[in-house]
């Protein structure tokens, strides 16, 4: 075997496991944070989510103030926003409760706190001074993997472009992942979330800069995603539920420590356009890009085709590679993944802005695949389509 020299390590401590949400008043003193500013979207609020964790900190006597001016798809507005208020009240600590949008929100928010400047000077690789405020993250969905990444992704309102904050100095210090959350969650945000997961773990597997640590887990995510998401979506259990939420952990380390590619690439490009929540983004997009990108590695993809529990006994191993585009249409199908041309919004007279968007992506020169504007441009036709 022949490899280039590679780093890896982990940044985020991860606490699995049922209940777990209660520890979250522990995990907080152990940091030192004596007043948290709490990061969570409204309908987390609403749907009682929140309450556990304040329960947590109020029976470890730890200080908070609650901040939910969260949108999916965060905006730089309420980034900048959020850090104001967290400096208003002398915030050293937050806790993320939500999805990716709660979570990367607070990245964000970190950063302006400790950083200063505009939310657009850190933008890119590797750009930050100093570490962001101490960050305990608690999802509340299983798609994101922002729990455990080194990424926020955030929509830039002037351009209506997605801006990547990548740095290992936002990292959340502690992940507390606990699955007895998804146990209420809508059905259509379980199938979303969990293909988005899916994704990651797809895209991290086959990227340019996957190595093989990044490789174990982004097979082990694909394997325990397909095996669960169904059942998950349709009928939920605690034990497809913490399928999914380890699926999804596991994820997030595959691609938090390689990188995503086209498909994210165009996702991006369509959530900062049209706002489309970012999970039905990747899931319209995943099949048709997966297929474009097979012919870069036709032995990765005939594995992928395995894990995705596609018999491919007395295939060639080309045929086997291809197997997995229709195993994930087969799979997008069922959870009600919606068809491109069906997504509110979607207009194919943007095609070539977005196109372009997605060209500009940090991400595109990791696509396995070389891929030009017209490339994008000719996906996203073929996927609207299908």
């Amino acid at each position: 075997m022949t490899l280039s020299n590679y780093s890896f390590g982990l940044a985020t401590r991860v606490e699995f496991g049922p209940g777990n949400i209660a520890g979250t008043g522990s995990e907080a003193k152990k940091l030192g944070i004596t007043k948290a500013m709490l990061i969570a979207d409204k309908g987390v609020i609403g749907a009682g989510l929140v309450k556990p964790v304040e329960e947590a900190l109020k029976k470890e006597n730890v200080d908070y103030v609650i901040y939910d001016n969260i949108m999916p798809n965060p905006r730089d507005i309420h980034c900048v926003e959020g850090a104001e208020f967290g400096k208003k009240h002398n915030v050293d600590g937050m806790i993320a409760v939500g999805g990716g949008s709660s979570i990367d929100t607070a990245k964000a928010i970190g950063t302006l706190i400790t950083n200063g400047k505009d939310i657009r000077a850190w933008c890119g690789l590797d750009l930050l001074e100093r570490d962001i405020l101490p960050l305990i993250a608690i999802p509340t969905t299983a798609g994101t993997g922002s729990e455990v990444t080194f990424d926020a992704v955030i929509t830039d309102t002037k351009t209506h472009e997605k801006l990547n904050i990548l740095d290992i100095r936002i990292a959340p210090k502690v992940a507390i992942v606990d699955p007895e959350v998804l146990m209420g969650l809508p059905s259509k945000i379980m199938a979303s979330c969990g293909v988005d997961a899916l994704v990651h773990a797809v895209e991290a597997y086959t990227c340019k800069v996957a190595n093989p640590h990044t490789d174990a887990f982004a097979l082990y995510a694909i394997d325990i995603i397909q095996k669960n998401l169904r059942t998950a979506v349709s009928k939920p259990t605690l034990e497809a539920c913490t399928g999914m939420m380890l699926g999804s952990t596991i994820a997030g380390f595959a691609f938090g420590y390689s990188d995503v590619a086209a498909v994210h690439c165009i996702a991006e490009a369509l959530g900062g356009r049209y706002d489309t929540p970012h999970g039905v983004a990747n899931a319209i997009m995943l099949p048709t890009v997966t297929e474009f990108n097979i012919p870069s590695d036709i032995s990765k993809h005939a594995i992928m085709a395995r894990q995705l529990g596609v018999d491919t006994s007395g295939m060639t191993e080309e045929k086997a590679a291809y197997s997995c585009v229709d195993a994930l249409t087969k799979l997008c199908e069922d959870v009600g993944i919606p068809k491109m041309k069906d997504v509110p919004n979607i207009d194919p007279a943007d095609f070539q802005e977005i196109a372009e968007a997605s060209f500009r992506n940090v991400s595109t020169p990791d696509n396995p695949r070389e891929i030009t504007v017209k490339d994008y441009f000719d996906l996203l036709n073929k996927a609207y389509n299908a």
